[in-house]
This record gives structure tokens, C-alpha cells and sequence, in this order.
């Protein structure tokens, strides 16, 4: 990551809208896992409002290093001057498949803009290996899993809504009973 100098401007105004930003909705979907996710535009309209409220624009050039690695840099710039920057390799198979290009580009800008601006959306196919490699894991026998249950309806909840609730609001929420 890089920032300018100071960032005694930017660093208040992420905040405040951190505080506004909330979840990527999961409109898309992947036929190959069977399973949804937020794509590139959910995850802007997740933070595009809050962070121009807070004079902050969002920028996502594509970069390419003296050694021919090509990145997607995505720049936090306050109205001040200041900024902070993270950069993301795109990974391509085949570097002559403008289709894979894209795609690549995509990925990278989705998944820069969403940790840069710690915006919490689940990608399902992410999820699905990891469900697949738990599934194969054998816990101890002595071990005793625990359930995550919701503080007010006392419905199951995974482990990533639970961290992100306890993050959030300082309790176990399931999705629906989520304060607004």
C-alpha cells in the first residue's frame, strides 16, 4: 500500500464513510459453482455514494511495471490532495485471450475496491472450495464444534456473518435481524 505523504485529511474522511458503507449485494450468478456473488458494480454502489459524500473518488488504472507485470492500482483520492494506494497483479492464463483479459481486469478491480474499502461481500465461489476443503477436514474427537447462533432469533449463522456482526455491532446478528 502507498499514501501521499499525510493523510491527516483522508484518514477521517474513509472513516465516516466506512460508518455508511454496507454490504455488496449478491446479484450475479456463477453457473459453474451454482452459487451467487457481488460483482464489480455491486461492490461500487456499496461505496461510491459514501466515500463522494466524504470527498473521496475512487480511481482503478491499469498499470504495467518495467518488468511487464500488469496491475490494477485502486486509489483512494481525497479532495485534499491526498491519497492512499493499493495495487492488485492480474493473473491471466493466456495472455493473447482478450476475453481472459478482461475477465482478469474485472476480478482485480472487484476485489481491490472491496478490501480497500473493507466491504463485506461473501464470493460464493470462494466459499464453496472452502466448504469443500472443511468437509474434508476430520476435527479431533475430543474437539467439540461450536454453533454460532443469532443473539435475537437464535438461527445458525456462518462464521463470516458472525465475525462481521461481532465486528459491527458487538453481537452475533444473522442477516435478517442485522440493525440498519
Amino acid at each position: 500500500m502507498f499514501t501521499s505523504p499525510s493523510i491527516q485529511n483522508i484518514a477521517p474522511a474513509i472513516l465516516k464513510a466506512q460508518k455508511e458503507i454496507g454490504s455488496a449485494v449478491k446479484g450475479s450468478s456463477n453457473p459453474f459453482f451454482k452459487s451467487k456473488y457481488a460483482d464489480l458494480g455491486a461492490v461500487m454502489e456499496a461505496c461510491k455514494e459514501a466515500f463522494n459524500k466524504n470527498g473521496i473518488s475512487v480511481l482503478q488504472p491499469i498499470e504495467t511495471s518495467d518488468n511487464g507485470i500488469t496491475y490494477v492500482d485502486t486509489i483512494l483520492l481525497h479532495e485534499s490532495g491526498e491519497y492512499i494506494k493499493s495495487s492488485m497483479k492480474i493473473a491471466v492464463k493466456a495472455d493473447n485471450d482478450p476475453q481472459a483479459q478482461g475477465s482478469a481486469v474485472s476480478y482485480a478491480r472487484r476485489y481491490s475496491l472491496q478490501s480497500i474499502a473493507f466491504i463485506p461481500a461473501e464470493d460464493d465461489d470462494a466459499e464453496t472450495t472452502r466448504q469443500a476443503v472443511i468437509k474434508e477436514f476430520r476435527p479431533a474427537s475430543n474437539v467439540t464444534p461450536t454453533t454460532l447462533k443469532c443473539s435475537k432469533c437464535k438461527t445458525t449463522v456462518n462464521d463470516k456473518v458472525a465475525d462481521f456482526s461481532k465486528s459491527r455491532f458487538k453481537e452475533i446478528y444473522c442477516m435478517n435481524c442485522q440493525p440498519k
